[in-house]
């Protein structure tokens, strides 16, 4: 499903741009970060002086209200560079599984077609064999040996062909099972990093509710 999605040529336009734009959207993502943070520290130590000096109460209101504005900023733009470099890696991994699957079925296909030729080969020798051997003729019995040394080494060289083939479907499945356990991995590390979003968020959620109260 993932391959058919990728193979829509929106996306091989999009991909050009991609890296550009994905450094972009870190560099402002960063930049928000580090900006919610220092409206946090500022407004937070002014809270403390404004709360122990107790001078002005609309004064303080409005302090309050904007550490309130700079938390949710530092929170916004922290939970959004993280999700967006999972987001990152996620298509990344779906984009190598995706060429590994497709390699995968190409490799099968042509180990498929080498066992085949190299069975029709080996059939044919075998024949060629029952042949010479009922020919009397000498001349006819050292060109046949000369065929059957020609026929011999077409079977090797297929079947090294075959061994290469094999070898490149067995490296391939190994390179499709490591790219489907860091596909998983990155599921679960996903979920998790999920339910500690949920908890902060429940988390923010009772301290605006205590603000309020």
């Amino acid at each position: 499903r993932w391959q058919k999605i990728f193979v829509i040529p929106l996306w091989s336009k999009m991909a050009v741009f991609w890296n550009k734009m994905f450094l972009t959207i870190i560099v402002l993502l960063i930049v928000l970060f580090l900006d919610a943070v220092r409206e946090v520290r500022k407004y937070s130590s002014v809270h403390v002086n404004e709360k122990a000096a107790n001078v002005n109460t609309n004064a303080f209101d409005h302090i309050q209200m904007k550490l309130f504005r700079s938390q949710r900023n530092l929170y916004l733009s922290g939970f959004s560079l993280f999700l967006w470099l999972v987001l990152r890696r996620t298509v990344t991994l779906l984009t190598q599984l995706a060429k590994g699957m497709t390699s995968h079925a190409a490799l099968e296909t042509q180990v498929n077609d080498a066992t085949e030729a190299a069975r029709k080969y080996m059939a044919e020798n075998e024949r060629l064999q029952e042949a010479l051997s009922e020919k009397e003729s000498s001349k006819k019995k050292e060109s046949a040996e000369a065929t059957d040394e020609k026929l011999k080494k077409e079977v090797e060289h297929l079947k090294a062909e075959l061994q290469k083939t094999s070898n490149a479907l067995n490296k391939a499945n190994n390179e499709v099972t490591a790219v489907k356990k860091q596909s998983e991995g990155l599921k679960r590390e996903y979920d998790h990093l999920m339910k500690e979003y949920e908890w902060l968020q429940a988390s923010l959620n009772e301290a605006e509710d205590k603000k309020e109260l």
